[in-house]
C-alpha cells in the first residue's frame, strides 16, 4: 500500500516550540529503526524543511512542535530514538528506554535504509514488538525505506519493502530525505492524521461507555399476567 497524495500546503505551518498541553491534546509519534538509517534527518526535515546530513550519535531527542493539521493547530511530539537495536534470530532486543517509548507513542514510523539490508531485517521484529505493546490493529505504523536517492548503493528493492508492508498490514513509502522534502512531510502528516482519527474514535467510545443505559419500561401485559397468576394461586 502507498500513501495517498497529501500535498496541501496548509498541513505544515511554520513550527514553533510549544508547551505540553492537557492529556489528549498532543499527537505522540516515535521514529524507530537501526542505526544510521536517517531517523534524525527525517525528523529535522519535517520540522524545519532543512536537510542535515551528519549527526552525532542520537541519544533519543524529544521534539515538541506546533503544526497546522486540517486547518487546526496540533501539538506534535516526536521521539527520535537511538539506533541501538539488535536482531537475533528474528527477535529484537529493545533497550528499556525504547520500550518506554513504544508504550508512550500513539503512531510509529519504522525506518530502514535501502542501502543497508540489515536495517531492513530489523523492521519485522520491531513491528511485532510494537504490536505486542499495542495489540489494537488501528494503531498506525508506517514502514519507510529511506535514502532512495542512493540507487547505486541499493541493497533493498522497493518490491521487498512493499511485500513486507503487505505481509504486516502496514503502509509503505520509499523516500529520499535529502532530495524530497515533500515526501518526508507527507509521511509525517499522514501519520498525524491517523493518530488524530484514532484519538477521536477513542474519545467517542469513552463517552458512549460513560452513558448509563436507560432502564427498560415495564411490560404491562407481563405485569397483568403475573398479577392474575398470583390471585389464582391465593384462591386455590
Amino acid at each position: 500500500m502507498r500513501l495517498p497524495s497529501m500535498s496541501q500546503p496548509f498541513l505544515l505551518a511554520p513550527i514553533a516550540e510549544c508547551a505540553p498541553g492537557p492529556p489528549g491534546a498532543q499527537v505522540r509519534l516515535a521514529v524507530m529503526g537501526a542505526r544510521g538509517v536517517g531517523k534524525s534527518a527525517m525528523v529535522v526535515r519535517f520540522l524545519t524543511k532543512r536537510f542535515i546530513g551528519d549527526y552525532e550519535p542520537n541519544t533519543g531527542n524529544l521534539y515538541s512542535r506546533l503544526v497546522r493539521l486540517d486547518g487546526e493547530h496540533v501539538a506534535v511530539q516526536i521521539q527520535d530514538t537511538p539506533g541501538c537495536i539488535q536482531v537475533q534470530e528474528d527477535c529484537v532486543q529493545v533497550l528499556d528506554s525504547l520500550s518506554r517509548c513504544v508504550k508512550w507513542a500513539e503512531g510509529f514510523l519504522l525506518v530502514y535504509s535501502i542501502t543497508d539490508y540489515s536495517s531492513y531485517q530489523s523492521v519485522r521484529p520491531l513491528y511485532q514488538y510494537i504490536r505486542k505493546v499495542h495489540p489494537d490493529a488501528r494503531t498506525p505504523i508506517i514502514i519507510v525505506g529511506n535514502k532512495a536517492d542512493l540507487l547505486h548503493a541499493r541493497q533493498v528493492q522497493a518490491k521487498e519493502g512493499l511485500q513486507l508492508a503487505n505481509e504486516l498490514g502496514s503502509l509503505f513509502l520509499e523516500i529520499s530525505t535529502s532530495d524530497d522534502s515533500q515526501g518526508v512531510c507527507d509521511v509525517f502528516q499522514y501519520l498525524c492524521k491517523e493518530v488524530s482519527k484514532l484519538q477521536h474514535v477513542g474519545s467517542t467510545d469513552r463517552r458512549r461507555s460513560s452513558i448509563i443505559p436507560r432502564p427498560k419500561s415495564p411490560n404491562m401485559q407481563d405485569l397483568k399476567r403475573r398479577f392474575k397468576q398470583a390471585l389464582s394461586s391465593k384462591v386455590k
